[in-house]
């Protein structure tokens, strides 16, 4: 499994209301959740994300309320991967539950910055930073999360397993 995709850049303790206002949640729909996708910190991230792009953060992403919509809205809007210093532990759980890779890696979330062309191979843990050639190494998931992610999230493997 691997990503690869131009960085949206952002800092310390972003939180769930940012990542989807509690405004936008009157509905379920993936898609819908997707346009209003960090409205409250970068009004243009829904114009400017391509499928395939990559969030970079500094520590404690997805703070706030343990809302599922939050990492729902960001996969839906095309972000392949979230790559920070750290992440609440609750976002986390939801990020695998849906099926979004997301890697801690403190040295890649300082230096990386916004624009930058980045790849990550999720078996090895290796994201490279295509725009300064640098390499970073996080930890790479175990088998049984990458299966979870592989099949867009925990319910679809179970039911498909």
């Amino acid at each position: 499994m691997n990503a690869q995709g131009t960085v949206h850049k952002y800092g310390d303790n972003v939180d769930t209301d940012v990542i989807i206002p509690a405004r936008y949640l009157n509905t379920s729909s993936h898609q819908e959740l997707a346009q209003h996708c960090m409205v409250d910190i970068d009004a243009d991230f829904v114009s400017r994300v391509k499928p395939g792009d990559i969030i970079v953060a500094n520590k404690n992403f997805g703070c706030g309320s343990s809302r599922e919509h939050a990492p729902i809205a960001i996969k839906a809007s095309g972000i392949s991967c979230v790559i920070a210093s750290t992440f609440a532990r609750i976002f986390y759980r939801n990020s695998i539950n849906i099926g979004l890779p997301i890697l801690e890696c403190e040295e890649a979330a300082r230096e990386i910055q916004a624009g930058d062309e980045v790849s990550v191979d999720f078996d090895t843990g290796v994201i490279r930073d295509l725009t300064t050639g640098k390499t970073y190494q996080a930890q790479p998931f175990p088998p049984f999360i990458q299966n979870i992610i592989s099949k867009g999230g925990l319910l679809n493997s179970i039911a498909n397993p």
